[in-house]
């Protein structure tokens, strides 16, 4: 295959899921009315329009959605065949990587310089959003999760745990009191955030006592940045991991409760949804991620 007719390939996808001709140029390094031209012979040469283009946005027709789920792995595979035989160990291409947005603000996007600079003709797509993702349909190559994961077709691999804490604000607390043992959070206001979004009571121990608190959340979210604001409101206590809270313990927006207690660390996991064909880029991603996490601890 012709490199133009690869590039042309590669910028049809870039358009499809930005949206934009000039987006996808700007990232090329070309201009629009040449990104607009090869997509149009492209377009040409398979006989069928695959983008919808008005004056508001550029999306993919059902033809080019099919398109689209077809060329990309192939695409992929031309990457890794790349990078297989490339003898520096540099990345290129696109890794498209999914993980909750909190964890992605706080955690690892302040941590992606070094790998970013070990691989500069790599391009990060980061897709950022606490639900889980449909990661197949979306070409999504590797995501990022924390907390148990659904039974799925991919395969997982352990990269870190991250300790989970019970906090609230100081101005709830000198309205509602602040509780000294796991049994008086059952008088307090709750906070439901993703940290424990499928749980139905929190578990302590300490010194090998155990205590199983049943939930009852006034305020519900599937954000972690909305439950910390619901508890920097004073809307009630939130479970939330140490990661997540840094800074608002730091400036005391927000204060640990029942420090002497423990709950379950919650596992962090790097998902593959193509699994035994999973790219080298998001291998070594998962690689890369697992030691940062692991110095300094979260």
């Amino acid at each position: 295959m012709p490199l133009k007719d690869i590039l042309s390939l590669r910028l049809y996808t870039r358009v499809a899921h930005l949206g934009s001709f000039s987006a996808a140029a700007r990232e090329a390094g070309l201009t629009q009315s040449q990104v607009s031209r090869m997509i149009a012979e492209l377009e040409a040469g398979l006989g069928t329009r695959l983008l919808s283009r008005t004056t508001r946005a550029v999306v993919p027709t059902e033809a080019g959605l099919e398109f689209l789920a077809r060329m990309e792995p192939i695409l992929a595979a031309i990457d890794d065949a790349e990078n297989s035989v490339r003898e520096t160990g540099e990345l290129r291409g696109l890794l498209r990587i999914g993980m909750p947005s909190t964890m992605g603000i706080r955690v690892i996007i302040p941590r992606l310089s070094a790998f970013t600079e070990r691989h500069p003709q790599l391009h990060l797509e980061l897709l950022l959003e606490d639900k889980w993702q449909d990661m197949v349909k979306e070409a999504v190559d590797i995501g990022i999760r924390v907390g148990d994961l659904p039974d799925l077709a991919g395969t997982a691999r352990l990269i870190g745990t991250m300790r989970r804490v019970i906090v609230a604000s100081p101005d709830y607390l000198a309205g509602h009191g602040t509780p000294v043992s796991p049994q008086e959070l059952q008088g307090h206001r709750i906070v439901g955030g993703p940290a424990g979004a499928h749980a139905s009571s929190w578990q302590f121990e300490r010194d090998g006592s155990t205590a199983s608190i049943d939930l009852s959340p006034q305020v519900s979210t599937n954000d972690t940045a909305g439950a910390l604001a619901a508890a920097s409101g004073a809307l009630g206590i939130v479970s939330t991991t140490s990661w997540a809270c840094r800074l608002e313990l730091e400036s005391g927006t927000l204060v640990q409760l029942l420090p002497d207690w423990e709950m379950a660390d919650l596992p962090v996991h790097a998902y593959f949804p193509m699994g035994r064909t999973t790219r080298l880029a998001a291998r070594a991603f998962a690689e890369f991620l697992a030691l940062e996490l692991a110095s300094p601890p979260l």
